[in-house]
């Protein structure tokens, strides 16, 4: 069961990409339901904070639409999926707040810009500083450093093939970045810390991202 907070206690919200973090990526977009497919442990990794507390919400650039790929009915469709498969593993993401423009459409939603992390701040009407927020692109941890998040990146999706100078490049533009393996790992180091804060007992996790 998800907890909810306490009257005057602030609310523990994550926010996730979408794609390369949650789900395999394609080079010609994923344009239907079939197309969406979870990577290996990410599900129970959003279970796994959901269940210690975390709101999980997802913030996405899905550019296909205005491309003309695919339409809402389409992207609609691909989150009932993931929905009902995070149920089985007894998860769940409280909304999908999404950019569904191209570059040239110079909106202010599309990551790196902050417009979606605006939005969800003020639907959760929170602030947004020191929010955990993770992605596999340069473009998820500078929207998040730009709206005060705590950028964190994971080496699935683009990251995986981002080489030692890429890395190095962007923690210096993002010196607060913490990088792990996968979401798994990400949920790990969360969920640990969480409970190290609060004085409780915790085994160690078994995928730790580097602490920086």
């Amino acid at each position: 069961m998800l907890s909810r907070p306490h009257p005057g206690e602030a609310i523990k919200l994550v926010i996730l990409d979408r794609d390369g973090t949650i789900n395999h990526e394609r080079e010609d977009y994923i344009k239907s339901a079939d197309e969406w497919v979870p990577l290996p442990g990410a599900l129970e990794a959003i279970a796994r904070l959901n269940h210690a507390g975390w709101h999980v919400v997802v913030a996405t650039n899905q550019s296909g639409i205005g491309r003309g790929l695919f339409d809402m009915v389409s992207l609609n469709a691909m989150h009932a999926k993931m929905n009902q498969l995070l149920a089985r593993v007894g998860g769940r993401v409280e909304a999908v707040f999404f950019c569904p423009h191209t570059p040239e459409d110079h909106c202010t939603c599309r990551k790196p810009l902050p417009g979606l992390f605006q939005t969800i701040g003020q639907r959760f009407g929170c602030d947004l500083e020191g929010v955990p927020m993770v992605g596999d692109l340069p473009r998820d941890v500078l929207a998040a450093q730009s709206v005060g998040c705590e950028p964190h990146l994971v080496r699935t999706g683009q990251a995986a093939t981002m080489s030692e100078a890429e890395l190095q490049d962007l923690r210096r533009r993002v010196p607060d970045l913490t990088i792990h393996p996968d979401l798994s790992a990400f949920a790990d180091f969360i969920v640990l810390r969480d409970r190290r804060t609060h004085g409780e007992d915790a085994p160690v996790a078994t995928h730790m991202g580097e602490l920086t």
